[in-house]
């Protein structure tokens, strides 16, 4: 599939324009022979096989076109928010993380690279025993307690 992805953006466009080039080929060739004849029951087949097909040739190669031309937008989009999100990684102010340092939640601790608390302000770092002091809970994704200086987690068995 991701083949199929690489071709179809650099033909998109290409394929796009020559599918309309060719409708539009279809339709002037169905009008002219269309043209040289007065009766309407000698035009209609020509209005059939070169009218129709190069009509929906026209179509649906200005589908392709904007289609070609949102995967080009979205990619310029996806790259500037990824600049946007260095930027403010850059820019955001780190709490000092020191070995043995977790995150505090409201009822858990995470390490300070976890998903779970990233890009949050309202947590705290503090030592991973006084995170077990309080009563807080290890982060079941990221696993804090593999980490921290001798604390073992908390048994929540009765």
């Amino acid at each position: 599939m991701d083949r199929f992805n690489r071709i179809a953006e650099r033909l998109g466009g290409k394929l796009g324009t020559g599918m309309c080039l060719l409708g539009g080929l279809l339709l002037f060739l169905g009008w002219n022979g269309a043209a040289s004849h007065n009766d309407i029951r000698k035009q209609f087949p020509y209005l059939l096989s070169g009218g129709l097909p190069g009509l929906a040739l026209i179509v649906v190669g200005a589908a392709l076109l904007v289609i070609e031309v949102v995967r080009s937008e979205r990619r310029a989009l996806e790259e500037t928010i990824l600049e946007l999100r260095d930027a403010l990684d850059r820019l955001a102010p780190r709490p000092p993380v020191g070995p043995g340092a977790v995150v505090a939640g409201a009822s858990s601790y995470h390490r300070p690279s976890c998903r779970l608390v990233a890009g949050r302000d309202d947590l705290h770092v503090l030592p991973a025993t006084e995170a077990f002091e309080q009563g807080l809970t290890p982060c079941r994704i990221c696993h804090p307690e593999a980490s921290s200086n001798g604390v073992k987690a908390r048994s929540t068995a009765p």
